[in-house]
């Protein structure tokens, strides 16, 4: 649709890429110039931090507080004891009262550099909906909210549709998350004066169902917004890699590997990351996405390094390219790199080279270790590595050893 937005946040949304969806375009607009607009996401507590996947959802709650609103962060100690069944095959494995506080401890970690929770008037809250979950009657639930739901509705919502036509099960207890996600916005509307949802767009029937049921009990007008689900250019879900999710937390993903993640985006994906998960002028993220040949290379180093800058810091944005030019075009070892530090025990009599792959992290297996040798992409020191079961002693490590997978993988391998 052409919409030409007033307020500053719509118009930022738009301008960057980060709208997918909106219940009400013009009503949300004219709320936004109206005043402070307390505005909402949910994360569940699955992990002990959020990955790449979420940082579209960081950032616009970010945007939201740099253009004078209000952001809620609302951690799911309640609902992440059910677990969103959203186009999933099977449900999620529940977790305990200890493990999910554990993870929003890690959680809140992230959005601290993000968000400013100070006491301004539009300082964000950080809110747990254990706060009003945990303590629901359950008769009283099903009578008061409950009876606000049809079944036939909700099975016609196509992360359940979806699910149920594939013949997968859905269990009654994640079939109550879309209520319990829908009575979360209700609550946080009546408790806090939140007027705005935001998600990916596959949280759009939850959010609508939280918008009918606070029409319905509270007869308020409350608006909902989905940014677009990402995938890369080639079709790779966001996020995600060969050796596993490329988490925010600097202690479960080294600001490095974080790094040299944006670095070996494909240039098709540039100027759109630059606009998401940047804050340059939308002007010079064109500018830089429609670079071409050696040039575009410079713009994904200026895209590592300011995304590197709002995660973790302009001193590891600065580490991690200087360890990069280190590798890569000198061919040395960079002090930033991922370490793996081996003590003599560990060692022994020696310790073979495909275990060394797979404890640094650069292979999830020694199968997928096996593989790198097979196909010449396992090398010691810059030298191609032949031979599988090659065993390292602790006279090899006398020195640091550096392992590579590929041209972009590395990692340290030293003696304690």
């Amino acid at each position: 649709m052409t919409y030409h937005p007033k307020s500053e946040f719509m118009r930022v949304m738009m301008e960057r890429g980060f709208l997918a969806d909106c219940t009400d375009y013009q009503a949300l607009d004219e709320a936004l110039i109206q005043g402070v607009v307390p505005a909402y996401i949910g994360f569940d507590a699955t992990a002990k931090s959020l990955h790449v996947g979420s940082l579209i959802q960081i950032m616009m709650l970010r945007w939201l507080q740099k253009t004078g609103h209000k952001p809620i962060t609302l951690m799911g100690g309640g609902t992440t004891k059910v677990g969103d069944p959203s186009f999933r095959a099977d449900e999620r494995p529940l977790l305990d009262d200890a493990a999910i506080n554990a993870n929003i401890d890690g959680i809140k970690q992230v959005f601290a550099k993000y968000i400013d929770y100070s006491d301004a008037e539009n300082g964000a809250l950080m809110l747990n909906n254990a706060e009003w979950l945990d303590g629901l009657n359950y008769l009283e639930f099903l009578r008061d909210i409950g009876r606000h739901f049809s079944v036939n509705r909700m099975l016609a919502f196509e992360s359940v549709k979806s699910r149920i036509d594939r013949e997968q099960s859905l269990s009654f207890l994640e079939f109550n998350y879309m209520i319990l996600q829908a009575y979360d916005f209700l609550e946080l509307n009546r408790r806090y004066g939140c007027v705005l949802q935001m998600g990916g767009s596959d949280q759009w029937g939850n959010i609508v169902n939280g918008i009918d049921l606070t029409r319905r009990v509270l007869d308020h007008q409350i608006f909902g917004l989905t940014s677009p689900l990402l995938t890369t250019s080639d079709g790779k879900k966001m996020g995600k890699t060969a050796d596993g999710a490329i988490w925010l937390n600097a202690d479960m993903r080294s600001p490095y590997e974080f790094w040299q993640f944006w670095r070996n985006s494909t240039d098709a994906d540039v100027g759109r990351f630059l606009k998401l998960y940047t804050e340059l002028p939308v002007e010079e993220c064109d500018r830089l996405g429609a670079l071409e040949g050696a040039a575009i290379n410079d713009a994904k180093i200026i895209l590592a390094n300011e995304i590197t800058t709002l995660c973790h810091g302009a001193e590891a944005a600065k580490a991690a390219e200087a360890t990069a030019r280190e590798v890569f075009e000198k061919g040395g070892v960079g002090d930033d790199l991922p370490t793996l530090s081996l003590s003599a025990d560990e060692i022994g009599d020696g310790i073979s080279i495909v275990q060394l792959f797979v404890k640094s992290g650069l292979a999830g297996s020694g199968k997928e270790a096996k593989r790198l040798f097979a196909e010449n992409g396992a090398k010691l020191n810059d030298t191609a590595l032949s031979n599988p079961g090659q065993m390292i002693t602790q006279d090899d490590l006398a020195s640091p050893m550096k392992l590579s997978a590929g041209k972009k993988r590395h990692a340290l391998v030293t003696l304690d």
